[in-house]
């Protein structure tokens, strides 16, 4: 029974992608969901990979139990059309949407209740596909309302990106679900989107489909926000583990997208006790100089939009 759920599991995402709690995350030609393993090699690869490191390690910013007290990733929680929605204040109001958002008093924190960190906070709306994501929140326990310093509300169905310039609940601009492993997609043998990452430095420029930088470096040594790597394809996978594999040959046709500032090469993932700590150490194999970047600007068909480029006909 188990082997025939995963069967079932791995036919559903190859047919309809992503989905979490019901919901498609966006359609099958957005650019999260789009293979970049014929892209060519950006200009600018060997640069970047130097300024985070050759010879730093890939790292698993997510796993099972507690690190500091508090569970090792990104968690989010699904609510129903009927979850009572609650105001939230910015901080960055001027590039946030304004809500309100529909967060469960008890909704997950990254970090925990009382993390010094980045705190996201992701709500996905399961009857109507919405996301809404927050950055740096606190919830206020005499009213029940929240503060953040920025927040956005996704369409799943929606190819929109952010209004140009404007940030998110992360840097880039960009939201922070789609890019998350899950342990799910491990039990389905496969990954169909790409992957988020952090490095510690970046440009003040970001690429599409990223909206937002978050420096004041402008040398072009640092990579920007959007810049987009994938695992050489002819890194040789299979002296791993079954699920670091899913997860390898997913970097290899998905690549993963530059999102935030951070540590070099941690890529985000929700946190789930499934998880094997012992094998996600096993990404500390793959350096920087197992990368490239990729120059996916040949898929844009509108600055505005996550939809990619039709393909050119064959001739």
């Amino acid at each position: 029974m188990f082997r025939l759920s995963i069967v079932v599991l791995a036919l559903s995402a190859i047919c309809w992608g992503q989905q979490i709690a019901g919901c498609r995350i966006y359609a099958p030609n957005h650019i999260w969901n789009t293979r970049v393993d014929r892209l060519p090699v950006h200009a600018q690869s060997d640069t970047w990979i130097a300024t985070v490191g050759r010879y730093r390690t890939l790292r698993a910013d997510f796993g099972s139990g507690l690190y500091n007290g508090a569970p090792i990733g990104i968690p989010y929680v699904a609510v129903t059309g009927d979850q009572p929605t609650v105001p939230v204040s910015f901080e960055y109001s001027d590039e946030s949407d304004a809500g309100p958002y529909p967060i469960p008093a008890d909704a997950p924190i990254e970090g925990g209740a009382g993390s010094e960190g980045d705190r996201h906070v992701l709500v996905v709306d399961q009857d109507h596909c919405l996301l809404y994501e927050l950055f740096a929140a606190n919830r206020n326990a005499e009213d029940g309302s929240w503060a953040a310093g920025s927040g956005a509300i996704f369409d799943l169905n929606s190819d929109r990106l952010r209004p140009k310039g404007w940030t998110s609940a992360d840097a880039a601009g960009l939201p922070i679900l789609p890019g998350l492993v899950r342990y799910e997609e491990i039990e389905a043998g496969e990954i169909l989107h790409a992957l988020r990452f952090t490095v510690p430095q970046t440009q003040r420029a970001f690429l599409w489909p990223a909206r937002h930088y978050a420096s004041r470096l402008t040398d072009a040594k640092y990579p920007p926000m959007g810049a987009w790597f994938r695992l050489r394809g002819d890194f040789d996978v299979s002296g791993f583990s079954s699920e670091i594999q899913v997860i390898l040959r997913a970097l290899q046709r998905y690549g993963m997208i530059l999102a935030d500032n951070g540590s070099s090469w941690f890529v985000s993932g929700a946190p789930d006790e499934r998880w094997r700590n012992d094998r996600l150490r096993e990404l500390l194999k793959i350096h920087g100089s197992d990368l490239e970047a990729v120059d996916v600007s040949s898929l844009m068909r509108d600055e505005d939009s996550g939809t990619i480029k039709p393909p050119d006909p064959e001739p």
